[in-house]
């Protein structure tokens, strides 16, 4: 990841519930699952893991629901950069297609540097890789992306 040959495709600490409630608001978080005291702690310990191995100035971005952005600002690494198309599409399938390939497209012209990390939703990241995350794991994804991009390893929560 610090040489720029990967990137973190995570999905936001841990949130109860699944998708979002009726009256969702973006820009409203009292209309949105938020993350939980256990989600809190988990974001701050993947802070702490992401420093520890010497991530600690990632460009770091989110989807802009309430629960990515928590996540990733309780990282404590870097400033937040919104970046709609990690946004969850849970309740509006349709955008599946057309959103992970502009995901792909996003992925495949990442400069080498610095190490990027991505908080998103499992609906995004299960599109992308196949691979179905829990709350708060992480994917280290393989730059150049391919078609079907290559899992390095996938960490669990800490």
């Amino acid at each position: 990841m610090r040489e720029g040959r990967a990137v973190l495709l995570m999905r936001h600490a841990s949130a109860p519930g699944t998708g979002d409630p009726p009256g969702f608001v973006l820009e409203d978080c009292a209309t949105q699952r938020n993350l939980d005291e256990a989600g809190r702690l988990q974001a701050q310990r993947w802070g702490a893991l992401l420093r520890k191995k010497g991530i600690d100035e990632p460009r770091l971005l989110s989807s802009r629901w309430c629960r990515a952005l928590e996540t990733a600002e309780l990282l404590g690494l870097a400033a937040v950069e919104p970046l709609p198309i990690l946004d969850s599409f849970f309740v509006q399938p349709d955008r599946k297609s057309q959103q992970t390939e502009a995901l792909r497209e996003f992925l495949s012209t990442l400069p080498a540097t610095p190490p990027v990390v991505l908080i998103s939703h499992q609906v995004n990241i299960t599109a992308l890789t196949g691979i179905f995350p829990r709350s708060g794991e992480a994917l280290i994804l393989a730059l150049p992306l391919k078609d079907r991009p290559q899992v390095l390893t996938r960490i669990p929560p800490p």
